[in-house]
């Protein structure tokens, strides 16, 4: 029969030369303490470089541990230190936590399982800890995993920026084709990004394919300064075009239904969702009404279709056909006497380049917009965050494809170094 010493060797996943030496229930403050200790015979070894040292002395050390029975657990144990030749005094290494951690590996990994799924308040509360503490877990993981990763998929490149807080506070978010976030930096400035690239070889550089982008200056100009050839592999996104154009096409009907109702017109009322949804989208019947409307309203109509010709421009296969499509596109809308639509018709002109760039590549920012829709969740969620370096930090820990446990833990084995 298990005795209760054998017991929690088996629930710390220890063995020889450490052991229990005893268990201390304090009924008081529902707490059970776990004694632990190395037996006396044991050889030590520096833990930096594993040379055989003699022992030096020894420090008290106490450890969170998964609860047992509802019984708050802790695990405290004499930690032999040794003299190094080479490297000093150091304390040994346990089985059963990480280098300087206040909390087993097991109970550090339950919080790592615990955040991937719920915000760091609810995990404060269901394993009763401050929120600093389980903030601290979820940095040492982030760190531990951006030490662990290796070299990045670089071929292509997503970047977009993310709101942080109000007043257009920004963070910038560098991804690659899997998905994975790579870097996030503060604010939406060159600088965002001269440290992602500063950090990559000139071999690395030179393995990027496309970079996927919206067109704001900054990120244009970083990219052109740092990446070779950069001006062939910056690709405008679809999504960010498709943007400007709808909020044109809404300018413009804005415009068309004040005028309207100054008449005492209201057709253009209630319409405007109608007027940005893709046309391919649209249900037989709404789709013939909006073109019926497009005869009564002419100036939204007009914007409307020049809104919809634009989006089947993407598709081309040769450069030349698609600066064709695109050359003659810019010709309606600049004639189009729509001043949002002259605007946006500018824009496109300045951009063509990157735009031809993104249709040659087959690129879209899709996955940058699907992290950046998820990143807006999990603020959500969080009810915001006041702290820029905790909210970079969530989003490495939650979309980084980091390896996140502690070095000696793996499910099933508890314990492997």
């Amino acid at each position: 029969m298990m005795d209760e010493t054998t017991l929690y060797e088996k629930i710390l996943g220890i063995a020889s030369p450490w052991f229990v030496s005893g268990i201390k229930f304090i009924e008081p403050d529902k707490t059970v303490e776990v004694h632990v200790e190395l037996e006396a015979d044991s050889p030590l070894r520096c833990p930096t470089c594993g040379r055989p040292t003699p022992r030096y002395d020894k420090r008290r050390r106490r450890w969170w541990h998964l609860d047992t029975c509802q019984f708050k657990t802790q695990v405290e144990a004499d930690v032999p230190c040794v003299q190094c030749p080479e490297h000093g005094v150091q304390t040994i290494e346990v089985p059963w936590a990480q280098d300087n951690a206040r909390y087993t590996v097991l109970f550090e990994a339950m919080v790592i399982l615990l955040l991937k799924e719920n915000t760091a308040s609810a995990v404060s509360r269901q394993m009763g800890l401050s929120w600093n503490a389980v903030d601290g877990i979820m940095q040492r993981a982030v760190q531990r995993g951006l030490s662990r990763r290796g070299t990045p998929a670089l071929a292509h490149l997503g970047i977009d920026e993310v709101a942080f807080q109000k007043r257009h506070e920004y963070v910038t978010v560098v991804n690659d084709a899997h998905g994975n976030v790579l870097h996030v930096a503060d604010d939406r400035r060159g600088a965002s990004l001269n440290d992602f690239y500063g950090q990559l070889s000139d071999a690395q550089k030179a393995q990027i394919q496309s970079i996927s982008m919206d067109m704001w200056p900054a990120y244009i100009r970083a990219t052109l300064e740092h990446i070779p050839d950069a001006e062939d592999k910056i690709a405008f996104d679809k999504f960010h075009v498709n943007q400007h154009l709808n909020q044109a096409v809404d300018a413009v009907r804005k415009q068309e239904h004040r005028q309207r109702m100054k008449q005492g017109d209201a057709t253009l009322k209630g319409t405007k969702y109608g007027w940005l949804r893709n046309a391919a989208d649209l249900r037989r019947q709404l789709r013939q009404e909006l073109v019926q409307l497009s005869r009564v309203a002419r100036q939204t109509g007009r914007a409307w279709a020049i809104k919809e010709h634009a989006k089947g421009l993407w598709h081309y296969l040769r450069r030349s056909w698609a600066e064709r499509a695109w050359q003659q596109w810019y010709q309606w809308a600049i004639r189009s006497r729509l001043a949002p639509i002259k605007k946006v018709a500018r824009m496109v002109k300045q951009h063509l380049w990157g735009i031809i760039n993104a249709i040659v590549l087959n690129v879209i920012n899709a996955r940058a917009e699907s992290i950046n829709s998820k990143i807006k969740m999990l603020k959500d969620k969080a009810r915001g965050f006041r702290n820029r370096a905790r909210f970079k930090t969530t989003i490495l820990f939650h979309f980084g494809g980091l390896s996140l446990m502690p070095r000696k833990y793996e499910m099933g084995t508890h314990y492997n170094r």
